[in-house]
């Protein structure tokens, strides 16, 4: 099952997300060698700087995606005011499976 993540980054928090990048990235490369991301990418503002995450993972359940996520170095490092996880079915423009 896919589970969507939403991240909100704290007001403020820019330099934290910089500074953290790339340990975040290493993360997410680790996450989609093993398989388990559908993709990744930040939410911009009107000024193109990052304002949070959308993460998509594949997990048995909710527990596991949460426990997953709690791992991500932007989590750790304070980063996000607010996350939500919630189950994500993938309809259109699905890459074919090979």
């Amino acid at each position: 099952m896919l589970y969507a993540a939403i991240c909100n980054d704290k007001p403020g928090h820019l330099q934290v997300r910089l500074d953290t990048r790339p340990v975040h990235v290493e993360w997410i490369n680790a996450i989609n060698a093993a398989g388990g991301l559908a993709f990744a990418g930040p939410f911009l503002d009107a000024d193109q700087k990052p304002t949070g995450s959308l993460v998509v993972i594949e997990a048995s359940n909710i527990d596991e995606a949460t426990a997953i996520l709690a791992d991500d170095p932007y989590n750790l490092a304070g980063l996000f005011e607010n996350i939500e996880i919630r189950a994500w079915n993938w309809v259109f423009n699905k890459p074919a499976q090979g």
